[in-house]
């Protein structure tokens, strides 16, 4: 497939914990890894220049039967909930791609809701207040999974990379999977350990790394389930996107003082 502009794809976490108004100064030390490495990420972004932007992410308005898009003119999000008052993002949703990806999945039987929230989640805010200092002026597309099957979820993917290819529309896109890996590593994490935690962000680093998607789609439920994630399917949704594509992972980083996996993933495409 010829193509004559670019995409911009990555897997981001999304503690506020690494917005600097928010973290404090021992704690910002703690995740100093994936700070970086979202530094990093923001300068690749910025090579690319995305016009538009889709966050898949995991605290949006996430429905059982559907995929959920947001289709609010106008996106706007804080931090309040942090303790941060000060930071606020503004974007425009991108409502020409949000009809035709809307019309698409009807065509294609894939369950699609459209949500008119203005307020974005953290899940999508984190990520974007990095990525949009170097590059801060284009379009959001917000989208939530569902708890469908993880196959739908991969044709998602590919439905949104058929719609966004490059011979159809003269726009750079970005695509970002925002989820953090485990939420069970430590004695003191978030979800309580366990030592499947760590087994599954080491299996899906690794199958990343190998671009070993058939292993990546047929993960052991029980380890997925055990883990505590809340990115798998937002990671899923992404490889779908990449399918068919000639790819190569770049990890930047990954690190989980907190006792929740936080991984920071570039995909380079040729």
């Amino acid at each position: 497939m010829s193509r004559e502009t670019d995409i911009f794809a990555a897997i981001c976490p999304h503690p506020p914990i690494i917005v600097p108004t928010i973290g404090k100064p021992a704690d910002l030390k703690l995740v100093s890894k994936t700070i970086e490495g979202m530094k990093k990420l923001a300068e690749k972004f910025a090579q690319v220049k995305p016009e538009t932007v889709i966050v898949i992410s995991p605290h949006g308005p996430v429905d059982s039967n559907h995929f959920t898009i947001i289709d609010s003119p106008t996106l706007a999000g804080h931090f309040y909930n942090f303790g941060d008052f000060q930071t606020e993002l503004i974007f425009r949703n991108d409502q020409e791609l949000t009809e035709i990806i809307e019309k698409k999945c009807q065509e294609a039987k894939i369950p699609l809701r459209t949500a008119n929230i203005k307020e974005l989640d953290h899940g999508t805010l984190v990520p974007l207040y990095y990525l949009a200092r170097k590059h801060p002026n284009f379009k959001v597309v917000p989208l939530a999974y569902s708890y469908l099957n993880l196959e739908t979820h991969f044709k998602f993917g590919q439905l949104l990379n058929k719609i966004i290819d490059r011979e159809q529309f003269s726009v750079n896109y970005g695509i970002i999977a925002s989820g953090d890996l485990s939420h069970r590593l430590t004695l003191d994490a978030p979800a309580g350990f366990s030592s499947r935690g760590k087994e599954f962000d080491g299996k899906l680093i690794e199958f990343l790394k190998n671009k070993d998607i058939d292993r990546i789609l047929n993960m052991d439920p029980d380890l997925v389930e055990e883990a505590g994630e809340c990115g798998y399917r937002s990671i899923i949704i992404l490889l779908g996107v990449l399918n068919g594509l000639n790819w190569q992972p770049e990890i930047l980083s990954y690190e989980g003082p907190f006792g929740v996996g936080y991984l920071v993933a570039n995909f380079k495409l040729n």
